[in-house]
C-alpha cells in the first residue's frame, strides 16, 4: 500500500505535484467526438464554445484501421485549434489493447499542457490506476508538463463495480468516473442490447386488487431504472473521496425524452454530468445539469437569511436548519460555475 505522507509526492522526478483540490469548472456536458474525421475536427472550435468538455474518442466506435489516425487527428486539433476555457479530455484504448502504450505517450508529448484527464476504459480495480499513475508521471516528467493530467474512470465491468470505492482512492490524479452502462451489461450478462435507459421487461406488477384476477392483464406495471443501483454506489465512493461522477452514454439518439429522463436521475442523485454522443444531446445535458432558476433564487433567500449556516430561518412558510443551508449552498455554488459558462443563466440566477 501507499503510506498517506506518500500520496501527494509526485511519482517521477521532475512530474508536477498531484493537486489537493480538483480544479473547480462547471462540467455539465461532456461532448465526444471521433477525432479521425476531417470535417468533425474543423468545427471543434465552434463546438468547444457550446459545451463545457470536450473529450476526443480514440476507443469505441472508432475502427481498427483509424486508431492511429484518431490519435493524430486528435493532437492535431488541439495543436490548430483554440478551445478557450472548454476542459479538454480524451478517452484512450484500454489498457489491455496494443494502442494505449502509443495513446497515452503520443498525446501527452503532443499536448500535455492543455489536456485536463485521460479517460480510462473499462477499469477493474486500484491497480490499474496506479499503473496508469506511474505512467503519466513519467511521461510529464519527460515532456516537462506544468500540471497533473488527471484521471477519469469508466465504471463498465462489474469487478469494476465490486471494487468502485478502491478505485475512487487510488491516486490523487483521480478526477472522477462515469458509467458506461453498455460494457457493464455484456460483463454483467445483462439481458438487453441498450446503451443506457431502461428497459421494458424491467419492472414491477402492482398487487392484484381485491377479487381482481392475478394475471398480469388487469394490473399496472411501472418500469424500473435498470442503472440506479450502480449509479448509486458510484456517486457515494465518489462523493466520499471528493471527486466528481457522471452519466455516460444515451444511446438512442433519437429519444430525447428518454435522455433526459436519464440524465435528470443522474443530476438528482448527485452527478456533476454526463457525456453527449451528438449535438441534440448537448442542449439536453445543459439544460438537465444546469439548476432550476427557481431553485437557486430560493437556495440564494436560505444563504441570506442563514449567513454562517447556523440557526432556524423560516421562508415561506418552510422551515430551514443547518441540513438544509448545506443543501443551498450545493445549489448555489453550482449555478455560479454554470453562471461562468453562460451568461443568459449568469443573469438569470443573479449572480
Amino acid at each position: 500500500m501507499k503510506l498517506p505522507h506518500n500520496f501527494y509526492k509526485p511519482l517521477a522526478i521532475g512530474a508536477p505535484m498531484p493537486f489537493r483540490e480538483l480544479p473547480v469548472r462547471p462540467e455539465r456536458v461532456v461532448h465526444f467526438f471521433p477525432p479521425h474525421i476531417e470535417k468533425i475536427r474543423a468545427r471543434l472550435g465552434d463546438t468547444a464554445a457550446q459545451v463545457d468538455v470536450l473529450c476526443g474518442n480514440l476507443e469505441d466506435a472508432i475502427p481498427i484501421d483509424a486508431k492511429e489516425a484518431a490519435r493524430a487527428g486528435f493532437i492535431s486539433a488541439v495543436q490548430s485549434t483554440d478551445l478557450g476555457d472548454t476542459g479538454l479530455w480524451v478517452r484512450v484504448n484500454c489498457l489491455n489493447s496494443p494502442w494505449f502504450l502509443d495513446d497515452v505517450a503520443q498525446i501527452v508529448a503532443g499536448v500535455g499542457n492543455r489536456l485536463d484527464a485521460v479517460m480510462i476504459p473499462k477499469v477493474e480495480g486500484p491497480w490499474e490506476i496506479h499503473y496508469v499513475d506511474q505512467y503519466l508521471a513519467q511521461l510529464e516528467a519527460r515532456h516537462g508538463i506544468k500540471k497533473p493530467v488527471l484521471i477519469h474512470a469508466l465504471l463498465e465491468t462489474a469487478e469494476g463495480v465490486k471494487n468502485v470505492e478502491q478505485i475512487a482512492t487510488a491516486s490523487p490524479r483521480m478526477h472522477g468516473m462515469s458509467l458506461g452502462p453498455a460494457d457493464l451489461a455484456a460483463s454483467r450478462g445483462m439481458k438487453t442490447t441498450r446503451v443506457g435507459g431502461g428497459h421494458p421487461g424491467y419492472g414491477v406488477l402492482a398487487d392484484p386488487a381485491e377479487g381482481q384476477p392475478l394475471d398480469s392483464a388487469a394490473r399496472s406495471f411501472a418500469q424500473q431504472d435498470l442503472w440506479h443501483y450502480t449509479l448509486a454506489r458510484m456517486v457515494d465512493a465518489c462523493a466520499a473521496s471528493g471527486i466528481r461522477a457522471f452519466y455516460g452514454p444515451f444511446g438512442d439518439l433519437k429519444d430525447e425524452a428518454g435522455c433526459e429522463a436519464q440524465f435528470r436521475n443522474a443530476f438528482i442523485m448527485g452527478c456533476a454530468g454526463a457525456w453527449s454522443l451528438a449535438p441534440n444531446q448537448i442542449a439536453i445535458a445543459k439544460r438537465v445539469f444546469s439548476p432550476d432558476v427557481k431553485e437557486v433564487l430560493f437556495a440564494k433567500r436560505i444563504l441570506e437569511a442563514m449567513p454562517d449556516g447556523t440557526g432556524v430561518a423560516t421562508i415561506d412558510g418552510k422551515m430551514q436548519d443547518d441540513a438544509t443551508w448545506k443543501q443551498a449552498k450545493v445549489m448555489v455554488d453550482l449555478a455560479r460555475l454554470v453562471a461562468r459558462k453562460d451568461a443568459a443563466l449568469a443573469a438569470a440566477y443573479g449572480l
